[in-house]
């Protein structure tokens, strides 16, 4: 059951955290606003998975908020992407993927994925480093195209069409073999992300970056893979995404997401509540690491109304079953 096309919807990727230290910070968040909503709201529905799904449960929430339905780890994000650029077809089988410029942390033991939104391209970077793949991914039959974000290619070809890819949010700060296609089907992808490191390591671009004390962009993280459905039409509308917790919770910064939750709490969670005072119908999805749970307005009454004002939830009990 999706929330009502006319609602006011706030999507809050990373609500709730797993790790150690936003675990620890839990039991000292103090959300107010928060709290006063949800006593306001009832929850609708709850997509609980365990965290190995390829597609975390904020993307799978968007993804039905927007009318796609898809396997884990095919939500086609990038043939959205293309379909809103206009970049060509995206449906009846025209799949595409996200290739994310990305830094590769060598370990003794392992190679991490670093988080690309922490390493600072720059559209010029992005822009001559496409120039340089651009026959590496030809011979493979896949065309690349620059996006709007710097650092983000798509692309598009027969690869993608049901090749399961995990989303950088799982990604992030784990080995590499964790989470790259293992499948037959993904052979190709690992022997082209194989060309590209002996590439990357080559170009001036890095060269550049290390002298100005920023990683070199080594290698790409393909995700968001599919094609859309046929006749898929693009929503006028979709939720308002508050993404401001992904960052410390992906560094398992305790005391940065708590703080992130409290500036949310006084901004978009803060105007939701407001709104749904003001009698509008209003729809919130809280995204953990399991678990994405939609809650909207309560029934209205004198025994749903004293429910709420009498059990007020904290938001601990919440946020620590995401």
């Amino acid at each position: 059951m999706s929330a009502p096309p006319n609602a006011r919807h706030l999507l809050i990727p990373f609500a709730g955290r797993g790790s150690p230290a936003c675990r620890a910070a839990l039991a000292g968040l103090r959300l107010p606003k928060l709290e006063a909503l949800l006593a306001r709201l009832a929850r609708v529905h709850e997509d609980t998975q365990d965290d190995s799904t390829r597609s975390p449960p904020h993307e799978r929430a968007l993804a039905e908020a927007l009318g796609i339905a898809a396997a884990d780890g095919c939500i086609p994000w990038a043939a959205l992407e293309a379909k809103r650029s206009g970049l060509g077809p995206t449906e009846g089988g025209q799949a595409w993927g996200v290739a994310t410029l990305c830094h590769w942390q060598v370990g003794i033991d392992d190679v991490m994925l670093g988080d690309p939104a922490a390493i600072q391209i720059e559209a010029e970077e992005s822009d001559a480093l496409l120039a340089a793949a651009l026959p590496f991914f030809e011979e493979d039959g896949i065309a690349l195209h620059a996006s709007a974000t710097p650092g983000r290619w798509l692309a598009q070809g027969p690869i993608f069409d049901g090749l399961a890819t995990a989303s950088i949010d799982r990604a992030v700060g784990f080995p590499i073999s964790q989470w790259s296609p293992l499948s037959d089907a993904g052979r190709p992808l690992r022997r082209l992300q194989n060309e590209m490191q002996m590439l990357l390591y080559t170009e001036r671009v890095n060269d550049a970056r290390t002298a100005r004390g920023v990683p070199p962009i080594n290698s790409f993280w393909l995700s968001g893979t599919g094609a859309l459905p046929a006749g898929f039409t693009v929503p006028q509308a979709g939720p308002t995404v508050a993404d401001g917790l992904r960052t410390p919770a992906l560094r398992d910064d305790g005391a940065g997401w708590a703080s992130a939750w409290q500036a949310l709490d006084a901004g978009p969670v803060a105007e939701l509540l407001a709104a749904c005072s003001a009698g509008e119908a209003v729809t919130l999805t809280l995204c953990g690491d399991r678990s994405a749970q939609r809650f909207a307005v309560r029934p209205r009454g004198l025994a749903a109304w004293a429910k709420g004002l009498f059990s007020r939830p904290t938001a601990a009990s919440f946020l620590e079953a995401l």
